[in-house]
């Protein structure tokens, strides 16, 4: 089974965080301007990504796949929480612009 440490490391990092609760660390992670999309919905600036998250549960990650594309890094998860439907299997992160220091757009969708 795939792992996220195939991942680049500002990924592996988000990985890691995005599973606890929020942190500076975890907002850190984005640029000032960087777009989430996420359940159809754009979140633009770390403000709006702190609300998105103020909004949603916490989960915990499977990693099944890792994925280097033209496009950016995509990482494909199963995501288990407290919430309707739990677990959702091949839920895509697709990291598409972002460096070793700040994710700037990340849109995640089945």
């Amino acid at each position: 089974m795939p792992q996220v440490t195939s991942a680049p490391e500002i990924i592996r990092r988000y990985f890691a965080l995005a599973s606890q609760p929020d942190t500076e660390a975890y907002f850190a992670l984005f640029a000032d301007d960087a777009v989430v999309e996420d359940e159809g919905r754009t979140h633009i600036g770390v403000n709006a990504i702190r609300a998105w998250r103020a909004e949603v549960p916490l989960v915990t990650y499977e990693i099944t796949d890792v994925e280097q594309t033209p496009a950016g890094a995509v990482v494909t998860a199963t995501v288990s929480g407290d919430f309707p439907g739990s677990p959702v299997p091949g839920l895509r992160f697709r990291f598409e612009d972002y460096d070793d220091r700040h994710i700037r757009r990340l849109r995640i969708a089945p």
